[in-house]
């Protein structure tokens, strides 16, 4: 019930609306508590002394207690659904706004599947209990309380005589309320399982179909789904049985009301119309148990949303801002230095994935690394925009730690093309201007024209205005490199980092590239990421990395006299011999 109460912030902004709902339900809950004392009205003062006009009189203010019990009733609903989908809008807001600051850490723990289900299953199950609670959620213990207090003012001692069923039905109910909850918690985390597969498969759709594995995957996702639905099964099975056990809870109870009351009946202790109205209120006390076990689902599943929803909100991002952090002083060319650089991923010093770098590169020099796969390359460019932060050592820009600069300022600027491209649903220069939202149309075409884009985006059908289809399949790999280059450089960054950005281009067009970069990117500091040599040829230090250690450092001419792994490399890739570099 604790994650239940942390989330009441998000109700506190819509209190009017929520009182007002709740002024109607109570409202509505004294009508219906005013019925059966009109019906034994009818039967004692109408029936048994003929008085017809009573009769009617009665009648008619029943329909007319009716009527506007049916208005209320809709005011109440209104105003509750209101609330219930803003609090599930604002919820959803929170959660994807605390999304955007974590950093790369926290996100390598909360799956992009885990998260999406928290952002939709989630927070409508909240929304439920929200609605709930303002309708038959409270509704129900209002009735229960009223009727219990009419039954008392009804006959005492047929009320002294279902106090144990009433506390036996209570004690099943609660019974049932606790137990669920953990088995929706746990069938929640089945459902994890089932989207994380999901999205894992429709994102690695092509894959799959490339390599045959359509079987496989089948039955991948057959495995969590079924586990997912047999876990389902379970719980409602076992939900199923609260039903029964409080009905007959509810007949047991009519039957001696019925039994006892027609004793004292007969011998003159309680008229007809108090047996009639003390069953109308024993119904009405048991019958909102039998509401509120239907709704234990609901009140399950929230209470495990709601510990599933604050696990997210609780998170505290891995990178943040250190008090008093500064933001960049200059807009030049940065210069850069790691400074006995260690860092794993968990935070821990096993197995560090880099080890002791040392490294500097100064404003205006392109830096390059090289290494085979594993070596540390990307997680080395990770670490200069803060993705993660260092586990020993430090990085200075320009004579400062970047933990005591503003993550923003840091940020903006710094240009990065990542080495899984990403584009976004929109035209190619909405996804050009990402970064810099006003830039002109010249500017868009310039950045275009430096990256060799500019001609492949004027042989579309709408040029800059063609739509980007979803994830980009509608270009070529080549092609979004291009762009996602074109809107890295139209930020005009201090550093850029290129992470493996031109592997989809041909030889010729990243040669054009680079010589473009050289112009747009004049004194100030590039960082390359790089499989093939071409690429590396004209950079001003060319760091080779193996096992997250630095192998070698320095120009290609030096390297390739200098390192047996550089050698190595020129050698696989462009066969030929150390002098064939000279």
């Amino acid at each position: 019930m604790k994650n239940i109460f942390k989330l009441i912030t998000f109700v506190k902004p819509y209190w009017k609306k929520s009182l007002l709902s709740l002024a109607l339900l109570t409202v509505v809950v004294l009508m219906d508590l005013a019925i059966p004392r009109l019906v034994q009205r009818i039967i004692d003062q109408g029936i048994a002394l003929q008085d017809l006009q009573l009769v009617v009189q009665t009648f008619l203010l029943m329909l007319a207690i009716s009527g506007l019990n049916t208005l209320f009733a809709i005011g109440n609903n209104n105003y509750s659904v209101q609330v219930g989908e803003s609090v599930a809008r604002d919820l959803r807001e929170t959660l994807f706004v605390k999304i955007q600051s974590f950093s790369y850490g926290n996100l390598d723990r909360l799956k992009t599947g885990q998260l999406m289900v928290r952002l939709t299953s989630d927070a409508s199950a909240i929304q439920r209990l929200v609605q709930v609670s303002l309708r038959i959620g409270t509704r129900a213990p209002m009735l229960m309380l009223g009727s219990l207090i009419l039954m008392f003012y009804t006959d005492q001692r047929l009320a002294l005589a279902m106090l144990p069923l009433l506390l036996v039905t209570s004690a099943i109910l609660v019974f049932f309320i606790v137990k669920m909850g953990p088995l929706f918690l746990s069938m929640q985390r089945r459902l994890d399982r089932l989207n994380v597969v999901l999205q894992e498969n429709i994102a690695g759709a092509r894959l799959v179909k490339a390599f045959v594995r359509d079987e496989f995957e089948n039955e991948r996702f057959g495995a969590a789904n079924d586990d997912f639905t047999n876990y389902h099964i379970r719980v409602t099975q076992f939900m199923s049985t609260m039903g029964p056990a409080l009905s007959i809870c509810v007949n047991i109870g009519i039957v001696a009301v019925i039994w006892a009351g027609g004793l004292q009946s007969i011998r003159g202790d309680v008229s007809t119309g108090q047996i009639v109205a003390f069953v109308n209120y024993l119904q009405t006390t048991l019958g909102p148990l039998m509401i509120m076990a239907n709704l234990a689902n609901v009140w399950a599943a929230a209470m495990a949303s709601a510990e599933r929803v604050n696990e997210v909100l609780e998170t505290v991002p891995e990178v943040r801002d250190t008090p008093g952090a500064d933001p960049v002083q200059t807009t030049d060319g940065l210069q850069v230095v790691f400074e006995n650089v260690g860092f794993h991923y968990n935070g821990s010093g096993d197995e560090m994935v880099l080890k002791r770098l040392a490294l500097t590169a100064e404003p205006g020099e392109t830096v390059a690394i090289l290494g085979a796969t594993g070596a540390g390359k990307s997680t080395l460019v990770n670490l200069i925009p803060r993705f993660y932060d260092v586990t020993e050592g430090r990085i200075l820009v320009n004579g400062v730690d970047i933990r005591s600069i503003r993550q923003d300022s840091l940020l903006s600027r710094i240009g990065i093309v990542p080495q899984e491209t990403v584009l976004f649903s929109g035209t190619i220069r909405e996804n050009i201007s990402y970064g810099k939202p006003g830039a002109s149309d010249a500017d868009v075409v310039a950045a275009a024209k430096a990256a060799q884009a500019h001609d492949f985006i004027l042989a579309l059908p709408n040029g800059y205005d063609t739509h980007v289809a979803q994830r980009g399949v509608n270009l070529s790999g080549g092609q979004k490199q291009r762009i996602a280059i074109a809107r890295a450089l139209l930020t005009c960054p201090s550093i850029l980092i290129l992470d493996d950005s031109t592997s989809s281009v041909d030889v010729e067009t990243e040669t054009k590239i680079q010589d473009a970069l050289e112009d747009w990117m004049r004194g100030r500091t590039i960082f390359i990421v790089a499989q093939r040599i071409s690429t590396v040829l004209k950079a001003d230090k060319i760091v080779v990395l193996e096992k997250g250690c630095i192998a070698a450092m320095g120009k290609h001419r030096e390297l390739l006299h200098s390192s047996p792994i550089y050698q190595e490399i020129y050698a696989s890739q462009l066969g030929a011999g150390v002098n064939g570099g000279d």
